[in-house]
């Protein structure tokens, strides 16, 4: 199964001009302090639909064409139903998405607000993938994979482009870079993009606690399953295993994975709020707990932080900053 080249991520940059964000890279005081590294963060959450899910999805769209016309399908716990829905109300095309019940409400009706159709499932009772794929066989259209596509992952590796572009610019080159971890896509753009531009970048995977398939696929050298697809409030990081396409991108150019709690999580959407005015959500702020809770060196080093989404319940964000308070 061939994956994109950073040929595909330049190509996606073109196709994006116009209707993505192009995120900045913020220097973070506050947390190179806190580290004693050199910390940059690229703040997806800013992204349209609030987090990076709109690129690959706007990317995937665009490539269809014609083809398109006809709609979409996607199954997606919140962030890629936005950012397809958002996608193919600009494309002018029928969107349908396969979601489990208990996604968060925000991102059920910010999804609904784009003009798709949702389809709820039980996340542990059914299989989502065969009712996207059911919904294709009866009605039609074209199945977008939430990070098993590669013109999904070439669409988030501009992620990583502009990262690298960017860090030039700055006159830096990033020693380590953090990307939250679900099925893959981002990780394996950004490590794409970043790596072609600085070779010896370590770009770590970061993933919910008792979600770690991506460390143990790593570890094994081919792809293991998550043993529960419900249970943490990273909800947006909840694939049952690595995508195809892009652990074999991710097993040649990731230094590793690492694995924050929820607590972890919660503390760092806090500590984005109170200490970098960032809205983020559990999912979105994991690679922010990694370098907050040291789990990888990082004194002396330059640091790129990505915040993936900051697609967050109202209730979560309170919890989290009434914890973040606490101490």
């Amino acid at each position: 199964m061939l994956g994109p080249t950073i040929h595909d991520v330049l190509a996606a940059r073109g196709r994006l001009s116009g209707h993505a964000v192009r995120t900045p890279l913020l220097p973070a005081p506050a947390l190179s302090e806190r580290t004693g590294a050199r910390v940059y963060l690229k703040p997806e959450c800013l992204q349209r639909t609030g987090s990076f899910k709109f690129r690959g999805a706007w990317n995937a769209v665009a490539k269809l064409g014609e083809a398109g016309r006809a709609g979409v399908v996607a199954c997606s716990s919140g962030n890629h139903a936005q950012g397809l829905a958002e996608a193919a109300r600009l494309a002018g095309i029928p969107a349908t998405v396969v979601m489990p019940a208990d996604a968060p409400s925000v991102k059920r009706e910010r999804t609904a607000a784009s003009g798709a159709r949702i389809v709820l499932y039980d996340r542990i009772r059914e299989d989502r993938e065969a009712i996207a794929n059911r919904i294709v066989a009866e009605e039609g259209g074209t199945l977008i994979h939430p990070f098993d596509n590669a013109e999904v992952i070439a669409g988030q590796g501009t992620v990583g482009l502009e990262i690298a572009e960017d860090c030039e610019a700055a006159g830096a080159r990033p020693d380590i870079v953090l990307v939250p971890c679900g099925g893959g896509g981002l990780t394996a753009g950004v490590a794409l993009a970043v790596t072609d531009a600085f070779p010896a970048a370590a770009v770590y995977a970061v993933e919910p606690a008792g979600f770690d398939d991506y460390a143990r696929s790593l570890a094994a050298g081919e792809r293991r399953e998550n043993e529960r697809l419900s249970g943490s409030l990273c909800d947006a990081l909840l694939a049952p295993a690595p995508g195809r396409i892009g652990f074999e991108i991710n097993r040649s150019r990731l230094a590793g994975a690492l694995s924050v709690t929820d607590a972890e999580a919660l503390d760092a959407v806090g500590f984005a709020f109170d200490g970098l005015r960032l809205v983020a959500e559990p999912g979105g702020a994991v690679a922010l707990a990694a370098a907050i809770a040291g789990k990888v060196p990082l004194e002396g080093r330059t640091v790129v932080v990505v915040i993936s989404g900051g697609n967050v319940a109202d209730e979560t964000l309170r919890t989290a900053l009434a914890a973040y308070r606490a101490g």
